[in-house]
């Protein structure tokens, strides 16, 4: 029996040298081969300190306009009022702090040069806000994905009121025509003036409307399905692949050569259509992931063929790099922690014209970072960890 174990031992040991190898053997190749992707520092002192003793709670949205001012969107009642914010107490319990106001906008040096948001007249604030995205036009979307949130809303940048399609305490149905269900994110396809709206948290589908009118024009489940509101109960990686979406559906991002994305997020998945709703491919992102799902906000670089996809990963706290034609993981980058270059629920990801990342974090992150672009290079690690400035 001695004998036994140590010649299984030494089987073992091998099978696990052999293991090894082939690792740094298909490491070395990627890198022998040359394979380049984007390469990104975190910018520690982006954005500046907020004034008046501001915080910034549960951060759902990021988005750039066209001067690079970065507007950033969180959630005023996601604190913990005994540990955070006592200045805004009745009576203060001390000289800080206060929830900032919901909508931040940011210049490209990181000062904050403008504010606005809540309830106002002529529209529904949600009861939960969710996703902030800025259209072709400069103008500011959001969705909602709180109890009883079924609709949109439309602002300029400076915070005027412009459309709101859908009304809230809608029930689900993802086969509706006049209302939504807790729309996670809202994207742009701006040769068409279509919006693309990952619908939702509650529905399970993909809508597009006119962006201008809000009309509804189409929409679609996974696979192109028609959508089935039916519960899948949860995700089993072990089982057949789902042949609807599963709540939520994250994101919708169309790319400029008439492709859309879609985050299938507890489904660990991002699923591939054409602008009609033509299923094209999908891809599995990190599908042993349970709870909240692998795939949660994709961006785009900003060359002309948008050659590489940015995707947030919420759940194991780091963004891929990937091929976005090849769908492929390229390398990433972040990790789980509170220090600069790591993330805790990274959640929402954009870019700015000079290809530079901005993320938000949700839960307990509640931040924006800043990642500045620093050009191609070589990819040595599929993982980098934090990209700290060299």
């Amino acid at each position: 029996m001695y004998r036994r174990n140590i010649l299984v031992g030494v089987a073992l040991a091998g099978v696990l040298v052999v293991l090894g190898y082939g690792q740094a053997a298909l490491q070395n190749a990627a890198v022998a081969e040359g394979v380049q992707a984007p390469v990104f520092e975190v910018d520690p002192l982006w954005p500046k300190p907020l004034p008046n003793h501001w915080v910034l709670g549960s951060a759902i949205g990021v988005g750039v306009d066209s001067r690079d001012h970065v507007f950033v969107i969180h959630r005023r009642n996601s604190f913990n009022q005994r540990t955070e914010t006592g200045a805004a107490a009745d009576p203060p319990t001390s000289e800080c702090c206060i929830p900032a106001p919901n909508i931040l906008e940011f210049d490209p040096l990181g000062n904050l040069v403008g504010h606005w948001g809540g309830p106002g007249d002529g529209y529904d604030w949600p009861s939960s806000n969710h996703g902030l995205t800025i259209d072709h036009k400069d103008n500011l979307w959001i969705g909602g994905n709180g109890r009883g949130d079924a609709h949109v809303l439309k602002f300029t940048r400076d915070g005027k009121f412009l459309m709101q399609i859908g009304k809230p305490g809608q029930p689900v149905d993802s086969n509706s025509t006049d209302h939504f269900g807790r729309v996670a994110k809202i994207s742009f396809d701006a040769s068409a003036n279509e919006a693309y709206l990952a619908d939702g948290y509650a529905n399970k589908r993909v809508v597009v409307i006119d962006a201008d009118s809000g009309e509804f024009k189409r929409y679609w489940g996974a696979y192109g399905n028609k959508p089935d509101d039916t519960s899948l109960g949860r995700y089993d990686p072990d089982e057949p692949r789902a042949q609807q979406f599963r709540n939520p559906v994250h994101c919708a991002e169309p790319s400029n050569d008439g492709l859309v994305y879609v985050c299938d997020r507890v489904n660990d998945r991002i699923q591939v259509f054409k602008t009609d709703g033509t299923y094209v491919d999908e891809v599995l992102i990190a599908p042993q992931t349970l709870g909240d799902g692998s795939t949660w906000d994709i961006a785009f670089s900003r060359d002309p063929e948008q050659t590489y996809m940015y995707l947030a990963d919420g759940k194991n706290m780091k963004v891929y790099i990937m091929d976005r034609k090849g769908l492929e993981i390229l390398t990433s980058f972040g990790g789980g922690g509170r220090q600069p270059g790591q993330f805790f629920a990274v959640h929402s990801i954009a870019t700015d014209s000079k290809g530079n990342i901005f993320t938000t974090e949700t839960y307990e992150g509640k931040r924006v970072q800043k990642f500045v672009y620093k050009g191609l290079g070589t990819v040595t690690a599929r993982d980098q960890g934090p990209p700290w400035p060299k």
